[in-house]
């Protein structure tokens, strides 16, 4: 069952929402080579905390055989697509990074993402993050009563496949709320399922995971790293959203 959100309840997840996308803000600052995953994460946490807030990811719980998640934030470099331990990994000149961070404040999780690039980056580099990011505000054009999932997820993947890159099939968007994962999934792709109408009420992450080449991924041996089968480049854009009765909102951004 999805749930529906209370204007009340909408308004403290953009209060959670706002902590998020200052943190990631405070990430985009701090990100330069030489500094480790480690430190960035131990930045957020801080921050985060500092607010009021409790990082969601810290301790949640992963796949068999994998340890509770360690950070605070996901940190995913170059060919790593989601869910990156951070750790001593030093940032080197022409890498990108993928920051994911969730944030639990008053009952309710948001959760967000952004790329971003570290010193001097190739051409096309920027430009598979700047399509990431393009896809999502692509996607959410549909984010609106009456449609359906599947209207969001075919407009993310006709931008991203337009431009020349691949939609990542084994992880997706999800419903958010009083859990970091609830109903609805968000596929950034079209599948035979078209998904739920969308209502007021409903808050979405919708998170779209772009590779340079294939979409295929492979999970690492630690259970929670997940990169691209070729090696390609990956980028990622999420925000937490709401549908209203007219536009959708964005309630991780500052």
């Amino acid at each position: 069952m999805i749930s529906i959100k209370s204007k009340s309840e909408l308004e403290i997840m953009k209060k959670g929402g706002k902590i998020l996308a200052a943190a990631l803000e405070k990430v985009k600052e701090a990100a330069k080579p030489g500094v480790t995953t480690q430190e960035l994460d131990s930045l957020v946490e801080q921050f985060i905390i500092k607010s009021g807030a409790i990082p969601s990811f810290k301790g949640y719980e992963g796949l068999p055989g994998a340890v509770d998640f360690p950070g605070s934030i996901c940190a995913s470099v170059n060919d790593e697509v989601v869910h990156g331990i951070p750790g001593l990994r030093q940032l080197k000149n022409g890498d990108i990074i993928s920051v994911d961070i969730g944030v639990y404040y008053e009952g309710f999780h948001t959760d967000a993402a952004r790329t971003f690039a570290i010193g001097d980056i190739t051409p096309e580099a920027e430009r598979l993050i700047k399509v990431t990011e393009e896809s999502f505000f692509e996607g959410i054009k549909h984010a609106v009563k009456g449609k359906r999932i599947v209207d969001i997820s075919a407009a993310i993947q006709d931008h991203v496949e337009k431009n020349g890159y691949s939609v990542v099939r084994d992880y997706v968007g999800h419903g958010i709320g009083r859990e970091m994962h609830e109903l609805p999934q968000i596929p950034n792709f079209r599948t035979r399922e078209r998904g739920p109408r969308l209502e007021p009420g409903f808050t979405l992450a919708i998170e779209p995971m772009v590779n340079q080449g294939g979409y295929q991924v492979k999970l690492l041996k630690n259970r929670w790293t997940v990169v691209t089968a070729d090696g390609s480049l990956s980028a990622h854009y999420e925000n937490t959203i709401a549908v209203t009765d007219g536009e959708p909102i964005i309630l991780t951004i500052l």
